[in-house]
């Protein structure tokens, strides 16, 4: 079983960019829907849309209920998900991989192009 959610469950999970520090995904569920197990990074999580939605791993559940237009921490982990409420979700997941090991060299400026 592949843990990646973007290959587990792509219906819900759609890569938008990627470097060696990042990877920036979308989410899109609707009232009803439930995701198969996943595994995400530490990561940061901007909600576009309000939802509820009960996240469960292993033995353990919990439900969530988010506004629109936060971003919250979420660290590593590895859930299923249902969409427990009446709204679509929708979602940016900004997941984290490892720091490099020393500063960009040059000086960046402005946003850079996706490898």
């Amino acid at each position: 079983m592949d843990d990646d959610p973007v290959v587990s469950n792509p219906d819900h999970y759609a890569l938008l960019w990627e470097n060696e520090r990042v990877r920036v995904l979308e989410y899109r569920d609707a009232p009803g829907d439930e995701t198969t197990p996943h595994r995400h990074p530490d990561s940061v999580m901007v909600t576009l849309t309000s939802f509820s939605r009960r996240l469960a791993s292993g033995d353990r559940s919990r439900d969530v209920r988010l506004a629109a237009e936060q971003a919250v921490w979420i660290p590593a982990q590895s859930h299923t998900g249902r969409n427990t409420g009446d709204t679509p979700t929708h979602t940016i997941i900004v997941e984290l991989k490892d720091a490099p090991a020393s500063p960009a060299s040059g000086d960046p400026l402005g946003p850079e192009q996706s490898r």
